[in-house]
């Protein structure tokens, strides 16, 4: 039994090793995924180990240390009054058939910025549903589920809309009271072996080039902790914000693929969202935007 223990604890050790190399292999995001199961199992493994106790006893707290990474909400700010900016993220479900609840639960949200992914022919009618509250709106083709969009009610800064050619990507440049914020909706293909990747490459270039504040929500298809979006958050002076929210089911595993990033001056409260008629949660912000440049 400790001999199987002993092999159990070295495969999970090195699988959860593993996936923090994300930047050298995209396999290690796609490990990420299950970085905090495994190290739970690495920890158990460990206890029961034929190792020297005093060793073991580290290598417990290590294991627990890494899988509270994924379990504890990671609130980077706190709780803000007097909120200028209200985001409410979502992936609409190409073939989603129910829509006025989830646009009653924007409208009710008072969200002044909507960003969207898999905005296909059956449900980009709620763009113009809602261009009554939120009229500026730039959407951009991406796959066969649909394209991305950002909506808001603040006035879009003439010449900044964004199209990042087919690879998941549409942002735009508004004047808020505090002063311009570049809002941004993405959506990223699955990690390896699928080409997320790739498409994070492609995509740092055009996000390096959005000068000052940044706000980015999207299907990330990614754990907060991946390499991906730790790449995009370096290229735009962001961070995911809220807790590690479980957003999505894949297979019946729970998954935080949904999230919205911001730079550390904004203050934040964030709110998981019921799915209304899609296969994701939606993610609600509550932002500040600082004053100055």
């Amino acid at each position: 039994m400790r001999l199987i223990c002993g092999i159990v604890a070295t495969l999970c050790g090195a699988l959860v090793v593993f996936s923090f190399a994300g930047g050298v292999h995209p396999a290690g995001d796609s490990l990420a995924v299950f970085r905090w199961p495994l190290a739970i199992v690495f920890a158990v493994a460990v206890a029961f180990a034929p190792i020297a106790r005093a060793l073991r006893g580290v290598l417990v707290l290590a294991g627990l240390g890494v899988a509270a990474q994924g379990m504890v909400p990671d609130w980077r700010g706190g709780a803000a009054s007097g909120f200028d900016i209200v985001l409410y993220q979502q992936n609409m479900l190409y073939s989603r058939e129910t829509h006025d609840p989830w646009m009653g639960a924007v409208r009710a949200s008072g969200a002044n910025v909507v960003t969207l992914q898999e905005v296909s022919a059956q449900n980009k009618f709620v763009l113009g549903a809602l261009s009554d509250v939120l009229p500026t709106q730039v959407y951009c083709d991406y796959a066969i589920v649909g394209g991305v969009a950002v909506l808001s009610s603040y006035p879009a800064i003439a010449g900044t809309e964004i199209c990042a050619d087919l690879d998941g990507v549409a942002a735009v440049q508004v004047e808020t009271p505090h002063g311009p914020v570049w809002l941004v909706s993405i959506h990223l293909e699955w990690p390896w072996p699928h080409d997320q990747a790739s498409q994070v490459a492609r995509l740092i270039p055009v996000l390096e080039q959005l000068d000052g504040h940044v706000i980015i929500g999207g299907d990330f298809n990614a754990v907060a902790w991946s390499h991906s979006v730790a790449a995009i958050g370096h290229a735009t002076g962001t961070h995911v914000i809220g807790p590690h929210a479980r957003t999505f089911t894949a297979y019946g595993f729970p998954l935080g693929i949904d999230h919205i990033l911001t730079g550390p001056a904004f203050a934040q409260q964030v709110d998981v969202m019921p799915k209304f008629g899609s296969d994701h949660h939606g993610v609600l912000a509550y932002l500040t935007r600082p004053s100055g440049p």
